[in-house]
């Protein structure tokens, strides 16, 4: 679908709707300031990058054991099985 679709026969086509539209005055302007634009972003792009690697690596998150805490004296044993209250 998108094989033949900058072919040089389109890509004169082009070239030559912009220079009707722009004139040959506009048309150098017009690609500086594209270059420009274009060398603006990928020094961006690399400022982004080199600021993501330069961070410290993340520590890993603590994982909490569940545990219960200790029982005291007296108090009847703690089980993970659920118990119906009613002893049925």
């Amino acid at each position: 679908m998108v094989e033949g679709l900058f072919t040089p026969l389109h890509l004169v086509l082009i070239l030559v709707i912009l220079f009707f539209l722009f004139g040959a005055k506009k048309l150098p302007d017009l690609g500086k300031s594209l270059g420009s634009g274009i060398r603006g972003f990928r020094e961006g792009m690399s400022e982004l990058h080199t600021d993501a690697t330069d961070e410290p690596p993340a520590t890993e998150p603590r994982v909490l054991s569940a545990q219960a805490p200790p029982a005291a004296a007296g108090d009847a044993p703690v089980t993970s099985d659920p118990v119906d209250p009613a002893g049925a």
